[in-house]
């Protein structure tokens, strides 16, 4: 992995394990319901200028990768409503490079995500605690990867999500050692 790839996968590229038992289930679950609260202890005691730091040349600040984060958890609680309630429904991507330079996720102060991913992951969690073996094994199609994604795998790669993203600001934060 060169040194530009270390920094924008500081915890790996995403893989799902071929088996995905229930001990898998639990612990992504586990790891996007603890995601705001790590999220809010990186944040803590960031000045205004702290929070304009990038993790890589190029990268996006704290404050966008915190609204990036919301945004995609939006969208894929969302994904996972309408996969429980539908058959394979379509969803629609979005270009989040564009959306994260909107105002909302450059002016705002990342507090803002942060009180909506607490609220959307304590809503998220409910559904996940609650849904059976068979829900995992719904999905949604996804255009841009021309298949249909399973609720099992996008738990994971939101897990991973979780961890990534907090990679890219714990990274951001040391720049500033």
């Amino acid at each position: 992995m060169t040194d530009l790839e270390a920094l924008k996968f500081p915890v790996g590229k995403f893989h799902k394990p071929d088996f995905v038992s229930p001990h898998h289930l639990k612990a992504w679950i586990q790891d996007i319901r603890d995601f705001p609260g790590l999220l809010a202890k990186e944040l803590e005691g960031l000045s205004p200028a702290d929070l304009l730091r990038t993790y890589r040349p190029g990268g996006w600040t704290i404050s966008q990768v915190v609204h990036h984060v919301a945004d995609s958890h939006m969208n894929s609680f969302i994904r996972f409503k309408l996969s429980l309630t539908e058959e394979h429904p379509t969803i629609k991507p979005y270009l989040e490079g564009l959306w994260a330079e909107l105002p909302d996720g450059k002016d705002l102060p990342p507090v803002i995500s942060l009180n909506l991913l607490t609220a959307l992951h304590d809503r998220w969690c409910h559904l996940l605690d609650r849904m059976t073996p068979k829900d995992f094994h719904k999905g949604y199609f996804h255009p841009e990867k021309n298949r249909v994604v399973n609720l099992d795998e996008a738990t994971c790669l939101y897990a991973w999500h979780c961890r990534h993203h907090l990679a890219h600001i714990r990274l951001a934060k040391q720049k500033a050692s």
